[in-house]
């Protein structure tokens, strides 16, 4: 299917992972795409990647989503490029785990700062595209933090829950103007940076068995997975979709317990 051609996409984060596998199924679906991207070493293979596997065009700019000149230089980038933004997924982010009461404002700040303001960011600074065009797609990149906590990943979680509301307001506040914002909150998804959470530990096959057997359905989520319901977010035959959040955590937060049994 080529359901995004002629359409003008960002993707942060979009040098490895799930922003990769976004940006790689964006344009096999004919979309231009930004790779908005923080590592200079990695961002530019993954474009000219991109572009030599699919035949779409692909733009390589070097973006910090914490700094809105980095979002602006960005912006202006595209526009030069390609032109008024149609899609925006926000993807880029940063986990920071730390005990509530040894959290410094720093970390907060951090965190608040890429997870949060930082789509914010992103999401202001192309908007004007998308109300121009009375069309438009955004896409949050969120995590099933935004609703089910894990003890000991604070202030992460506060983050994930202000980007749902994030994404929830703006929904209503531009649905009228043809410009659909929705989320995706994956689970545990099979990563480059998972892989390396589970060498750190020492036996990496080990780790990732233990993971693995705490999933529903017994494996990871696949990047390619979140990339296919990101491309029908933003194709056209998503449009009736308003502020939607869709989890694809292969079942985790919809179980209570486990091997609980009751006597008769």
């Amino acid at each position: 299917m080529r359901r995004l051609e002629g359409k003008i996409a960002i993707v942060t984060g979009a040098g490895r992972g799930i922003g990769e596998a976004i940006a790689r199924r964006f344009a096999s679906e004919g979309a231009r795409v930004v790779i908005a991207e923080l590592d200079q070493e990695q961002g530019p293979k993954t474009a000219e990647a991109i572009a030599a596997d699919t035949g779409s065009e692909t733009l390589f700019v070097r973006t910090d989503i914490s700094d809105a000149a980095s979002v602006s230089a960005m912006h202006k980038a595209a526009l030069e490029a390609f032109g008024p933004v149609d899609i925006l997924v926000n993807n880029a982010g940063i986990a920071v785990f730390r005990p509530p009461l040894e959290t410094t404002d720093d970390d907060w700040d951090r965190c608040m700062n890429v997870d949060l303001k930082g789509a914010w960011t992103c999401t202001k600074t192309v908007l004007p595209d998308m109300v121009g065009k009375q069309n438009g797609a955004v896409i949050n990149i969120i995590s099933n933090h935004a609703f089910s906590i894990i003890k000991g990943t604070f202030p992460y979680p506060v983050a994930k829950h202000g980007l749902l509301g994030l994404t929830r307001s703006l929904a209503l506040e531009y649905a009228d103007q043809g410009i659909a914002v929705n989320a995706i909150s994956p689970g545990y998804t099979d990563t480059q940076i998972a892989e390396d959470d589970f060498r750190a530990t020492g036996n990496a096959a080990k780790a990732r068995a233990k993971v693995e057997a705490m999933q529903p359905v017994g494996r990871l989520c696949r990047p390619d997975e979140i990339a296919a319901v990101a491309a029908m977010l933003a194709s056209e035959e998503a449009r009736f979709m308003i502020g939607e959040n869709i989890v694809m955590d292969g079942g985790v937060t919809i179980r209570m317990y486990d091997d609980i049994r009751t006597a008769d």
